[in-house]
């Protein structure tokens, strides 16, 4: 895979404990994330806390609480054993060995492979749009400004072409712009306006990445087509939540009517 920022998220390069010498405040805020993200999906877990760079007991505790929820010695400290169950649903989703066959079912197989693990953004230092799932779709950057539903997008793609020895940027370049991708589409012809669609569903497929268009050549949000039916669409895509946000916080799977909004479709097809 061309984004492979993910193993990053997937390193901790020392055993983090309550005060120790060998504590970096990176890798302690990398802990603290993945509690949270941890909490956020067993909210009875106890192992929310602050994101502060800081080994302490707070963290210690919280740390004890998720090795007593998942059948772990209860230490309070963080090695490679601990860190890899922390971390392990992202390693799932980027490492699992996806067993479709053409690139279509691919695409589909590793959308549903990410949403499954219920990958979410956090607030960092006051910053949305942050932490591990959010820098593993966006090449390692985070913040309130990195919006990610393209590099969700882009990620999905790349992970289901490279199976099959296919380079994704042939398709489009690496980006997080839907701008781009809807431009490229123009340039290539692999762009459906939401016109054409209305008329003809049948020029998109499963597979295949929405745009949402705010005017002609702006859109503002995308995702993974997964099913066509009359005139609504299922999707997985990331940066939004239950309202259909462009600013959400997870990967959900939506149902959005094509008919009622301006939904252009770029074709995957030339990469197939």
């Amino acid at each position: 895979m061309k984004k492979s920022a993910y193993k990053k998220e997937l390193t901790l390069r020392s055993t983090q404990e309550r005060d120790g010498v060998n504590n970096r405040r990176n890798e302690v805020i990398k802990i603290q994330s993945w509690l949270n993200l941890y909490g956020m999906q067993h909210p009875a877990s106890g192992t929310a806390t602050s994101i502060d760079g800081a080994f302490g007991p707070a963290t210690e505790r919280a740390v004890e609480n998720f090795q007593s929820h998942n059948g772990l010695n209860v230490t309070g400290v963080v090695d490679a054993q601990v860190f890899s169950v922390l971390c392990g649903g992202m390693a799932k989703a980027f490492e699992t060995p996806l067993q479709s066959v053409n690139l279509r079912d691919k695409v589909l197989e590793a959308a549903h492979l990410h949403l499954s693990q219920h990958p979410l953004e956090l607030q960092i230092n006051g910053e949305w749009n942050s932490g591990p799932w959010v820098r593993s779709y966006m090449d390692g950057n985070d913040g309130s400004i990195w919006f990610w539903c393209m590099g969700f997008v882009q990620t999905i793609i790349d992970q289901a072409a490279s199976e099959l020895g296919k380079d994704f940027t042939k398709l489009m370049p690496l980006t997080y712009s839907c701008d781009t991708v809807g431009q490229k589409g123009i340039q290539e012809g692999y762009l459906h306006r939401y016109q054409q669609l209305r008329k003809k569903s049948s020029f998109m497929e499963p597979g295949d990445i929405f745009l949402i268009q705010k005017s002609k050549f702006d859109w503002v949000h995308t995702g993974i087509i997964m099913e066509i039916q009359g005139e609504t669409i299922q999707t997985i895509e990331g940066n939004t939540n239950q309202a259909g946000s462009r600013n959400g916080i997870a990967v959900m799977k939506r149902i959005r009517n094509f008919h009622k909004s301006k939904i252009d479709v770029f074709s995957i097809d030339s990469l197939i």
